[in-house]
């Protein structure tokens, strides 16, 4: 599971269909989650961005990666963002 969409490095190149990742989610609480997003120009390449996130956590609902992904595509930079 991952989301694709075109991104700028922070060393300034145009990565079209970059692939971003959720790595090391952490249930903080039984209500709150952090994670990682890497951002890779081809998943064989290193990272060439690494942002943390959290976000509210449903004990209830879908797994908490899943749970992650969706809170992604409500922020503005993944809003044009597609599942791959």
């Amino acid at each position: 599971m991952a989301l694709s969409k075109t991104s700028t490095s922070p060393q300034g190149f145009e990565a079209i269909d970059a692939y971003h990742r959720v790595e090391g989610l952490c249930l903080i609480t039984n209500q709150s989650m952090a994670f990682h997003v890497r951002s890779y120009k081809n998943i064989s390449f290193p990272a060439f961005g690494d942002e943390s996130y959290s976000c509210t956590y449903d004990i209830n609902g879908e797994n908490p990666v899943r749970q992650a992904y969706l809170h992604l595509k409500t922020l503005p930079e993944f809003a044009n963002a597609t599942d791959c």
